[in-house]
C-alpha cells in the first residue's frame, strides 16, 4: 500500500470499528482496486464485509440488482447507476455502509457527454438517504483509477467522521 493511502484507511478501519459497522463496496471502474486498499490493513475482516466487482452491465444487474431500464436510459455511467449500485451492494452483503463507483478510465471509451475521467461515486447507509456525486479526473488510465480510490477512501473518511 502507498504511504499516502495507509493513514487514510487506517482512519476508516478506526471510524467503522468505533461505530461497528461493516463496509461493502461496489466498483466499475477500479476493478476492485478499493476492497484491495481496505483489506491491505491486517485485521480488515472486523469491518470489510465484502467487495463486488461489477465491471460489465450484466454484473451490475446480477450481483448489485441495477435494472436494465436505468442502464439503457442513463448508461453505466451515470448519477443512477452509481446509487443502484451502492444501494444494491447494500442489500446484497451484511454490512451498513456501502461504496460505489462507476466511470471511465480511458483511454477509450469516452463521448462529449461523458469523458474520459468521468466518474460517479454513491454511499448508501441503511441511516441516511444515498449520496452521490461526479468528478471529472486527469491523466491517463491508472491515473484515472489511483484518484478515484482515493476520492472514495477521502469522501468515505468524510462521511465517518
Amino acid at each position: 500500500m502507498s504511504q499516502k493511502m495507509k493513514p487514510l484507511i487506517l482512519a476508516i478501519a478506526e471510524k467503522l470499528k468505533t461505530r461497528h459497522w461493516k463496509l461493502t463496496t461496489a466498483e466499475s471502474c477500479t476493478g476492485g482496486g478499493i476492497a484491495f486498499y481496505l483489506t491491505s490493513i491486517a485485521g480488515s475482516s472486523d469491518w470489510f464485509e465484502r467487495g463486488f466487482v461489477t465491471y460489465s452491465n450484466h454484473s451490475k444487474e446480477e450481483l448489485v440488482g441495477v435494472q436494465s431500464s436505468t442502464l439503457n436510459q442513463f448508461g453505466a455511467v451515470s448519477e443512477q447507476t452509481a446509487q443502484e449500485m451502492a444501494e444494491g451492494a447494500l442489500t446484497h452483503s451484511q454490512a451498513q455502509l456501502s461504496l460505489a463507483v462507476t466511470g471511465i478510465a480511458g483511454p477509450t471509451g469516452g463521448s462529449l457527454d461523458k469523458p474520459v475521467g468521468t466518474v460517479w461515486f454513491a454511499y448508501a447507509s441503511h441511516t441516511a438517504s444515498t449520496r452521490s456525486f461526479v468528478k471529472l479526473l486527469a491523466g491517463d488510465r491508472t491515473d484515472i483509477r489511483e484518484q478515484t480510490i482515493r476520492v472514495a477512501c477521502e469522501e468515505l473518511l468524510h462521511m465517518l467522521a
